[in-house]
């Protein structure tokens, strides 16, 4: 299995018999390295969508377009875009699991919201999730933009994953300590990404605290484009 980071909340997932897309905002993403597109997106099956805000959607249509591959999230945003994108979707909800190859996504909830920018202010977009995605003998909980829940233990009791993939930049979402809190709390990962962090000032820029917090995790400050294996 390899995780590449795209920076913000972007990730490349190459996990079975699939490459997934998770949030993949690169186009006006300061993380991103632009001539690193082809590079991020080739041979994707499938692109996971947590919400509807503009730092997750980011270039998600237009890859979807270019690349004939479903959009994969929450049922009311990808009816939409169904009918009005004329793209691939999987359209589904929370507690629901469907198949990709031989990987499975379960959405799970998530506390934040979901709209895009409209004409006249802030247009619907579906709830806001998060997911789990198991496949190689690993689950990853990719949480989406959250804060901590008590959801979180049922998640664990439900699907025990090893690997998070955690939100952890403060301001719009958990923190480094309210991350690791839920972490430690509610999880027992072997493996830990900080994510929704350093992409601008107003957002923690380490995640020295997490490592701190996260005794006997393995706690990666991932770097944009650099495939970490596990």
């Amino acid at each position: 299995m390899k995780i590449t980071w795209l920076g913000h909340s972007g990730f490349r997932i190459e996990i079975g018999d699939q490459i997934l897309l998770l949030d993949p905002w690169m186009t006006g993403n300061p993380m991103f390295p632009a001539d690193s597109r082809d590079t991020a997106t080739c041979n994707a099956t499938a692109i996971l969508l947590t919400h509807g805000h503009g730092d997750h959607v980011g270039d998600t249509l237009a890859i979807a377009k270019a690349q004939n591959i479903p959009v994969v999230g929450i049922y009311d945003l990808m009816s939409h875009w169904e009918g009005t994108e004329g793209i691939k979707t999987v359209g589904f909800n929370k507690g629901g699991t469907v198949k990709l190859g031989n990987v499975a996504v379960t959405m799970v909830n998530a506390v934040h919201s979901s709209s895009m920018a409209g004409p006249n202010g802030p247009v619907y977009c579906g709830s806001e999730a998060g997911f789990m995605i198991s496949g190689e003998g690993h689950t990853i909980y990719a949480t989406g933009d959250t804060d901590v829940m008590a959801d979180m233990k049922v998640f664990n009791d439900l699907h025990h994953p090893d690997i998070g993939i955690l939100c952890a930049g403060g301001h719009f979402t958990m923190d480094m300590k309210r991350a690791s809190y839920a972490a430690k709390t509610f999880f027992n990962f072997k493996t830990v990404i900080p994510c929704h962090y350093r992409t601008f000032p107003l957002l923690e820029q380490s995640a020295a605290l997490m490592k701190e917090e996260l005794q006997g995790v393995n706690v990666i400050e991932p770097q944009v484009m650099v495939p970490i294996t596990l």
